[in-house]
C-alpha cells in the first residue's frame, strides 16, 4: 500500500474511532453515490444525472450509514458475549427476517417517491410487482455476506464492510427499482 493510502486509512480509522456514526454515514453516502454513478453508466445514460446521484448519496448518508451503525450495535447487544457458529447463524437469520425486507422496501419506495418523483400509487404498484423477486434474490446473496460480516469482521468495521457490499447490491437494486419509462432517459 502506498504511503498516501496508508495515511488516508489511518486518518479514516481515527475518524471512525472518534466519530463512528458520522464516519459511517459519510462512508455510506459516498459509496451510495459511487454505486449510482456505476448503475447510471451500466444503464447507458449519456451524462450522469447529478440530482439522482445526490439524492442517493443523501439516502446513504441519512439512512444507510446510521441504520447500519445502530443495527449492528443492537445485534451486538442482543447476542452479547455469545460466539460460535450457531450465534452467527441466528444473527444472519434475524437480519434476513427483519432488516433485509425493510431495507429493500424502503430503498424501492425512496427511489420511486424521491428520486423519480412518482406518486405513491405508482410506486406501490412497482414495489408490489418487483419486491418479491428482489427479496428472494436478496435472500440468496445477503446471508453469505452476513455470515462473513458476523464471523470475521470486527464490530467497528461491519458497517464499512456491509456498505461496500451494499454499494454493489445497490447497482442491482437501482437498475431494478427504476420505472420502465425512466430506463432509457
Amino acid at each position: 500500500m502506498s504511503d498516501l493510502a496508508k495515511d488516508a486509512w489511518r486518518k479514516y480509522l481515527i475518524q471512525l474511532q472518534a466519530h463512528p456514526l458520522r464516519t459511517k454515514a459519510i462512508t455510506a453516502g459516498v459509496l451510495a453515490g459511487c454505486s449510482d454513478a456505476i448503475a447510471q453508466k451500466i444503464s447507458g445514460v449519456k451524462r450522469i444525472q447529478f440530482r439522482r446521484l445526490l439524492l442517493l448519496m443523501l439516502y446513504g448518508l441519512a439512512y444507510g450509514g446510521p441504520f447500519g451503525h445502530f443495527f449492528h450495535k443492537l445485534m451486538d447487544a442482543i447476542f452479547k458475549g455469545k460466539k460460535g457458529n450457531s450465534t452467527v447463524a441466528r444473527k444472519v437469520l434475524l437480519e434476513q427476517l427483519t432488516s433485509s425486507p425493510w431495507n429493500n422496501f424502503l430503498f424501492m419506495s425512496y427511489y420511486g417517491l424521491v428520486v423519480e418523483g412518482r406518486p405513491w400509487k405508482l410506486v406501490k404498484q412497482k414495489v408490489g410487482k418487483d419486491f418479491p423477486t428482489i427479496q428472494l434474490t436478496a435472500w440468496k446473496f445477503w446471508p453469505v455476506v452476513g455470515w462473513v460480516n458476523y464471523q470475521y469482521v470486527p464490530l467497528q468495521f461491519r458497517v464499512l464492510f456491509s456498505s461496500f457490499v451494499a454499494s454493489c447490491w445497490s447497482i442491482f437494486l437501482n437498475l431494478k427499482a427504476r420505472s420502465p419509462a425512466i430506463k432509457n432517459a
